[in-house]
């Protein structure tokens, strides 16, 4: 996996083998990124990344400048190598090994933008939980998104909340944001 951008831009970062992990595609992320650049200032906003796995999408963030990311997964070996890489790159993410649903229960902090990455194999009422629970405990700032990601062979476009999706090879990046009352 790379660094797309920000200040350490073209770093390559190899996580452990033995990972329970998908990261997203190079590609993928790249376009992400290009969609909130116009939605963002990075150095101005706080990011939640849920099954943040290798920590890809964090990792990101921060070198783009975001000061305050959480990062959640399940598995210590995930944990444990965000935070190797992040006290070694020098970046402000701070990890929380939870139950992603858990998590989404007890938490009481916002975010401007809520990253989840589950497995590819979940059904759609897992799906459908993260977003319930997001908009449910009210964790999304106004102007905020919650991104899911998930494959084109999920469609989550009839969940509360969906806004729109954008498609890249067999990704599928889904945003939900609040309906803001005129």
């Amino acid at each position: 996996m790379r660094i797309i951008s920000g200040k350490h831009k073209g770093k390559r970062l190899s996580a452990p083998k033995n990972l329970p992990v998908r990261p997203t595609t190079d590609m993928a992320k790249e376009s992400l990124f290009n969609i909130l650049n116009n939605h963002f200032y990075f150095d101005a906003i706080s990011v939640l990344d849920l099954f943040a796995g290798t920590g890809n999408i964090s990792f990101e963030f921060a070198s783009r400048g975001t000061k305050q990311i959480t990062a959640v997964d399940q598995f210590f070996g995930c944990t444990k190598f965000i935070n190797d890489t992040s006290r070694n790159l020098d970046f402000p993410i701070k990890t929380i090994k939870s139950d992603v649903y858990k998590f989404l229960e007890k938490n009481k902090m916002k975010y401007d933008v809520i990253f989840a990455d589950p497995p590819y194999d979940f059904e759609k009422e897992q799906f459908a939980k993260i977003a319930s629970l997001v908009f449910e405990n009210d964790l999304l700032e106004e102007e905020g998104y919650l991104i899911i990601e998930h494959s084109k062979h999920t469609d989550l476009s009839d969940l509360e909340y969906y806004s729109y999706s954008k498609k890249y090879g067999g990704n599928l990046f889904s945003f939900f944001e609040l309906e803001i009352e005129e």
